[in-house]
């Protein structure tokens, strides 16, 4: 099990990493998911040993490694652009680790057969690299990691470089491999679907601290907080006002909320109105529409005010509507 025990670090003299800490369990994959800047990247270079923290330690079934050497961790790394040797064909890019650590000829022929056949690149062995797609050469990346059977693997933005198809191809492909080895993984990543389709657990990083961690259908279903829930794009966020027990004041009306916080009256909040219209409901929004836009299977529907909510068909646009959806607090 990896434990990351309160890992703290400053970049020009202001916190990036502030007292982090988690574990990963066997055949556990964490996703490190945040924007660009909060620290989810460097933190996964601390883990690696390619930088130091500043405080704190990095812990293998219970054995220090914070001092440790990148290379000494039997840890593997995959990054977004591949980082493969232009100059090797494919069985050798495989095998660089391996070569490294002195393993036999005979078992490295063995090891590398056996990961590419893992990654669906059994006949692709005497190929140069180049000659690959971008999909391509990802399995080729990953192969190489998983050669060496290491303690943990890590990503650092893997699937960013690829279209959206293939990514979501390599994700099931990903996922079933990791599953299936059952080594434990750290997966970094800013992109929200990208994270929801991998992880088991869900660590979202801001301001240098993780402010949110769960799994996914959890974090989804109470992001408890106003940032998560719009960096997520879970809905509307709404300033709200405690006017009475369960009542909050609006700009766009009044809410009746069933909310598991204590609020005193006059207390300012901040409310969610997720943009699914449920039927029945006893909140409602209105507007007048200026905007319809089929996404999938549906129609995301913009109100003049600036609100949203999704509708099975297209309402005319200057039209005024009133529809009854959900409201949650969220502080």
């Amino acid at each position: 099990m990896l434990e990351v025990r309160n890992i703290y670090k400053t970049y020009e003299n202001k916190p990036l990493l502030n007292n982090i800490s988690f574990t990963a369990g066997v055949g556990e994959t964490i996703c490190l998911l945040g924007a660009s800047g909060s620290g989810k990247s460097t933190l996964l270079r601390i883990i690696a040993g390619l930088e130091p923290a500043e405080s704190g330690l990095i812990l293998f079934n219970g054995h220090d490694l914070t001092s440790t050497l990148p290379h000494l961790r039997d840890f593997g790394l995959v990054f977004q652009d591949y980082a493969l040797f232009p100059h090797l064909n494919v069985n050798e890019n495989v095998a660089f680790g391996l070569k490294m650590r002195r393993v036999s000829q005979v078992e490295i022929f063995r090891r590398v057969a056996e990961t590419l056949e893992l990654v669906s690149l059994s006949r692709f062995g005497d190929r140069k690299v180049t000659d690959l797609s971008g999909g391509e050469q990802q399995r080729v990346a990953l192969a190489r990691a998983l050669a060496i059977r290491p303690r943990l693997l890590m990503f650092d933005e893997p699937l960013g470089a690829l279209d959206r198809t293939l990514r979501e191809d390599l994700l099931k492909e990903l996922r079933a491999i990791l599953h299936q080895t059952e080594v434990p993984a750290i997966y970094v990543t800013h992109d929200q679907e990208e994270a929801f389709a991998i992880a088991d657990r869900i660590l979202i990083l801001h301001r240098g601290e993780i402010i949110r961690e769960g799994s996914p259908t959890d974090v989804w279903a109470t992001p408890q907080s106003a940032y998560v829930a719009e960096f997520l794009g879970l809905g509307n966020i709404i300033d709200g006002e405690v006017i009475a027990k369960s009542e909050f004041r609006t700009e766009y009306g009044n809410f009746t909320v069933k909310c598991p916080h204590k609020h005193a009256n006059g207390e300012k909040v901040k409310l969610l109105a997720r943009p699914l219209v449920v039927a029945g409901d006893v909140n409602t929004i209105s507007g007048v529409v200026t905007n319809a836009i089929f996404q999938q299977d549906r129609f995301k529907v913009t109100f003049d005010n600036g609100l949203y909510v999704y509708l099975n068909e297209a309402p005319r646009i200057g039209s005024q509507l009133v529809v009854p959806i959900k409201i949650e607090c969220l502080t």
